[in-house]
């Protein structure tokens, strides 16, 4: 999730309320509208597509055995985001693996429910899925009394570093803590009829708690995790790059809709650059 105030984000999780499966589920209400805020599905690369809202970036990764799904946004968005696929010709139901870059209820809101209707495999690294397992309870930042998403068990625990494989195309998952615990970012080749991109999906390390460092007992390494996240994110190397939020990588000045197919439009590295100079800014004024 983008920066977004403490004191809104924590009046939010007074919102309505939600039972499932015994469990209240309280998703945050005064979210900014632009969350979710329908916008047109679009081939971004190769086999890489975006379904997502206006701001929050969901991802299908399209292959011959089925395909991968990345983010998906609030729970309202389950609806629009099944609707993306069909609109881009792809069934649903051939969803079999479920991913995250971040584990708040602006990225996992519709998770559980797209599991259930899929039946996909949901993979996600420890620190998250501990997260995702109570619906965000437990988060460093956001959590509390309430589950603000609805729990999604993770099937398949991943590590730094580890490939996820589906027909014939290959996911590097990133480790990239801080923004929360277990947030990561996601590496992939996608071709198309002229070429090969290396396409970088990101977890921009955006600062979510207005606490200094040091008085967040529950995660004692977040300051050492932010400084590692910053240094690898600056080494990485790729053609194109997105990211969790659409506002984060400028898509609405790269693209609109009905747009034609152009893959190097979010090739952007200096944007990159920049966007990371600033987060890392705004780190080290959480460390004087």
């Amino acid at each position: 999730m983008n920066i977004f105030p403490r004191v809104l984000l924590a009046a939010a999780l007074l919102g309505a309320g939600l039972n499932v499966v015994g469990q209240t589920v309280k998703e945050p209400q005064n979210v900014p509208a632009d969350w979710a805020k329908p916008y047109k599905p679009f081939r971004i690369a190769g086999n890489l597509y975006y379904v997502g809202t206006y701001d929050l970036s969901c991802y299908l990764v399209t292959t011959p055995e089925g395909n991968i799904l990345i983010n998906t946004g609030l729970a309202a968005s389950a609806a629009t985001i099944k609707a993306n696929i069909a609109t881009l010709g792809f069934k649903y139901s051939d969803t079999r693996i479920l991913l995250t870059t971040q584990a708040h209820y602006d990225h996992m809101g519709a998770m559980a429910a797209i599991k259930q209707q899929t039946g996909a495999v949901m993979m996600a690294n420890a620190q998250d899925a501990a997260v995702m397992a109570d619906g965000g309870k437990s988060d460093y930042a956001l959590g509390g009394d309430v589950a603000s998403y609805q729990p999604v068990k993770t099937d398949k625990i991943l590590k730094d570093g580890d490939t996820i494989s589906l027909g014939g195309t290959k996911l590097v998952m990133l480790f990239h803590p801080g923004h929360t615990k277990g947030s990561c970012s996601f590496l992939l080749d996608v071709k198309d009829q002229r070429r090969t991109y290396r396409v970088l999906i990101a977890n921009m390390p955006t600062i979510v708690t207005d606490k200094p460092f040091n008085a967040i007992p529950s995660y004692p390494a977040i300051e050492k995790d932010y400084a590692y996240t910053l240094k690898a994110m600056k080494a990485l190397k790729f053609d194109i790059w997105v990211s969790s939020h659409a506002s984060q990588f400028g898509l609405h000045k790269k693209h609109k809709p009905g747009d034609k197919y152009n893959p190097m439009v979010f090739a952007d590295r200096k944007g990159y650059d920049d966007s990371l100079a600033e987060l890392e800014k705004a780190f080290l004024k959480k460390t004087r």
